[in-house]
């Protein structure tokens, strides 16, 4: 039997790393590699897949040289290192088991030879134990589970299931030859990068991919993929069939070991201490096992396991980034704060410990005194807070604040409604005394709810309890809602799904948490758009309350998420707050006048319809123009490029039209702009009052103008009257605001002239009053009447 000082399994970054460091130590060490090369995971990537260097701002702490580069690159600098530095690899050396403990170590291979050693890093990842499909068909030839090279496959049908990057950059590569369908199992792509899935959306937009968004898998077929959707059964063309379905920790032999885990859930790590060390001493864990699936991360790990089994103390390498996000919270120590983040917040207890570390890192701290106004209402924030010490007020009614508001303590969160719906803040926060706050980013929140079952099943049982009483019965306490939101349920509908039909019973209510619904009636014979609602609103209570059928059909206005109460659970509510009652029957009143109103002019209807499909469902803003009051005088173009140096920001003529409402091409100011989500300096930016607006930092990358569904920006040469100081010199040289420089073109678009008193240079441009700026809902409130 061979002896070691140190045994590493496994050689991706984590385990070559480790490797790299106790060669560089003169430390006797191994690292037992099954397969025939060293980090086979990345070795599998796809063919020329660019390798990115992430976090950027983290350090790296490692023998190994990193830096972003193609895949093939990063491998061979890696391989020379090991290399010179002498590191002992032994490949095809598969591990069956570990017995013994600290400094008598045994391992057990699959050829029968064994291996000992004082200590054991485990850095085995997770991409040797892939998530497959479990369906009939997924035995078939043309599935698999990576991909390594997309020039092999050309004119292709290929399906790709999976919503996250490696799923996204499959399926861009592959679409370059072949006709590509994406299959997401969600609505959205917010797990992935936002280089990823502002690419992905931009292929979809353009006709270069298909996608099927939330669909589950059912069969697969020699030349179908088989799925379930909202809609029903839906059937894919499908060749060749690509599940990126991510990967769960290979439980059986780690837990064979001796390590333990914390929870049964499938996706459970093992926890380990601030030094890497598990349950078992001696038995160390890092890399994508010990809950850090970044390259750099686990090459820092590597390294910095080497240091504490030689007893030499180390911080992690991001420490001090930690350490400066406490800087508002003196007396805190990054391990104290994570610690009690653990403690205090219940969706937080059961997180893996590095995990909620990589959380942090991505998160902000905020120190707040008694009173200070944590956001407000309508503002356009969409994080999560939780309250690591103190407490805060939701104000329910910004006008009566002590009577309408709720109090949070220690270990509760909130801004839940703006994370799921995506829409502004429904409620006013403020701190009561002195408040610790942890503010996590809404990324980083998908991600976590997408990975963590014990975090989404708690966000969801306190987010839907919340919703009941902020929405339907503010006037009761807590002890009263919990039974009727553990019995709630929540349902996700695409764009276009009715959720229930007009002539139905009516046995639910649909309380809308996120997206928007169209309702519908059949009248003389024709299908009439009665009314746009929200989220944060409800629908499906006029049955409930009547007693009689569904009076309308509901449908998605785009994809949304509902909470769903059923008739029986629903009366419990009223019988215990008799005011729900009296205001359900308010709203049943005032939606059966709009009813009446809409029948006696059925076009309004498709006037709501085309607000809707032109950007309604997603605008705070929107450019219209009463064609009967339009002359055409381009007087609303002139005013616009007269205050943006020469260019304008809007085209009056182009742009769709319904009756005598025109929508000119011109900035919607979007609830989540398309815009921002690709911009690599960050320069596109929201002002406190909504507006979205362009900075100099633009490089004229121009992927806002692409990622943008509305065609409203631009690529031009920026006005010397536009960069900064130069303006007032090129005035006051009489050369006016027009004079073009020399220099790439930006990004330009509408701002709503924000730095402007006045408002708006096209709308004050008008003679004739015909254009006006104004949110989607005043207008459909006005056509139907103010109700709903």
């Amino acid at each position: 039997m061979s002896e070691f000082q140190i045994a590493i399994i496994g050689s991706g970054p984590a385990g070559l790393s480790a490797g790299a460091r106790a060669a560089a130590r003169g430390l006797s060490h191994v690292v037992l590699e099954r397969s025939d090369g060293p980090c086979n995971t990345i070795f599998r990537f796809q063919k020329g897949k660019h390798v990115m260097a992430q976090p950027a701002h983290a350090p790296l702490r490692s023998e190994l040289p990193f830096e972003d580069g193609r895949r093939e690159d990063v491998l061979a600098a890696w391989h020379g290192r090991a290399q010179e530095l002498g590191v002992n690899l032994r490949y095809e050396a598969e591990v069956t088991g570990i017995t013994g403990g600290a400094g008598a170590f045994t391992i057990s291979l699959k050829d029968g030879s064994e291996v000992g050693a004082d200590a054991v890093v485990l850095a085995v990842g997770l991409q040797g134990n892939l998530n497959t499909l479990r369906v009939p068909g997924a035995e078939f030839p043309h599935v698999g589970y990576q991909l390594d090279d997309p020039d092999e496959f050309e004119h292709e049908r290929i399906s790709v299931i999976g919503a996250g990057d490696a799923a996204i950059e499959n399926a861009l590569a592959l679409a370059a030859h072949n006709d590509v369908t994406i299959i997401n199992r969600s609505g959205e792509f917010a797990r992935a990068k936002s280089a990823n899935e502002s690419a992905v959306l931009a292929a979809i937009e353009s006709g270069r991919m298909g996608v099927v968004y939330n669909a589950n898998t059912q069969a697969i077929e020699a030349d179908t993929l088989v799925l379930e959707t909202p809609d029903g059964e839906a059937r894919v063309p499908c060749e060749r069939l690509i599940a990126r379905l991510g990967a769960a920790p290979p439980r059986k032999l780690v837990e064979a070991c001796g390590v333990s885990f914390p929870s049964d859930d499938r996706n459970a790590l093992p926890e380990v201490t601030p030094k890497y060390e598990s349950n078992m001493p001696g038995l160390y864990v890092v890399g994508a096992l010990g809950g850090f699936p970044l390259i750099k991360q686990a090459l820092n790990q590597g390294y910095e396991v080497i240091e504490h089994i030689v007893g030499e103390p180390v911080d992690p390498a991001d420490t001090p980034l930690l350490s400066e996000k406490l800087a508002l919270a003196p007396g805190w120590t990054v391990d104290g704060f994570l610690d009690a983040v653990r403690e205090r917040v219940p969706i937080f207890a059961e997180l893996n410990g590095l995990v909620l570390r990589d959380t942090m890192l991505e998160s902000d701290v905020h120190n707040f005194t008694d009173g200070e106004i944590v956001f407000r209402r309508n503002d356009y924030t969409n994080s999560l807070f939780v309250v690591v010490e103190g407490e805060v007020r939701i104000h329910l009614d910004d006008e009566d604040p002590p009577k309408a508001s709720v109090v949070l303590g220690q270990g509760a969160f909130f801004g839940e409604m703006g994370l799921i719906s995506g829409r502004r803040r429904s409620a006013t926060v403020s701190t009561v005394g002195n408040a610790l706050l942890l503010e996590v980013p809404r990324r980083r929140m998908i991600a976590l709810l997408a990975s963590a079952t014990s975090v989404r099943e708690g966000m969801d049982r306190e987010a839907v309890a919340r919703a009941i009483q902020a929405h339907l019965a503010p006037g009761l306490d807590r002890d009263s809602i919990d039974d009727i939101a553990a019995a709630a349920t929540i349902h996700s509908w695409p764009k276009g799904k009715v959720l229930f039909s007009e002539g139905e019973e009516g046995d639910s209510l649909h309380l809308i948490r996120r997206g928007s619904v169209l309702v519908r009636k059949e009248i003389g014979g024709h299908d009439v758009v009665l009314n746009y609602v929200a989220a944060g609103n409800y629908v499906g209570e006029m049955a409930l309350v009547s007693g009689e059928p569904r009076n309308a059909t509901v449908a998605a206005a785009a994809d949304c998420e509902t909470i769903r109460i059923e008739r029986d659970d629903f009366e419990r509510l009223m019988d215990r707050h008799p005011d729900l009652r009296v205001q359900i029957e308010g709203v049943r009143a005032a939606r059966a006048a709009i009813t009446e109103r809409m029948a006696e002019r059925p076009d309004q209807g498709s006037l709501i319809e085309f607000l809707v499909d032109q950007g309604g469902k997603e605008a705070t803003d929107i450019l219209l123009i009463d064609e009967t009051l339009c002359v055409g005088c381009d007087n609303c173009e002139t005013a616009c490029a007269g205050t943006h140096g020469g260019i304008t920001r809007l085209d009056r003529e182009a742009g769709p039209s319904y009756a005598n409402m025109h929508v000119p091409t011109s900035c919607r100011h979007c609830e989540h702009p398309h815009c921002m989500s690709d911009c690599p300096p960050d320069a596109i930016k929201r002002a406190a009052e909504g507006e979205v607006y362009i900075t100099d930092a633009c490089i004229g990358c121009g992927n806002c103008q692409r990622n943008c569904p509305y065609g409203v920006i631009q690529m031009a040469e920026p006005s010397v009257g536009e960069r900064g100081w130069l303006a007032s010199l090129v005035q006051g040289f009489g050369l006016g605001r027009a004079v073009v420089a020399e220099g790439p073109k930006q990004a330009v678009k509408c701002d709503m002239c924000m730095n402007l008193a006045g408002g708006p240079a096209c709308v004050r441009a008008c003679p004739t009053g015909a254009a006006i700026r104004v949110h989607p809902n005043e207008v459909i409130e006005l056509v139907t009447g103010g109700a709903g």
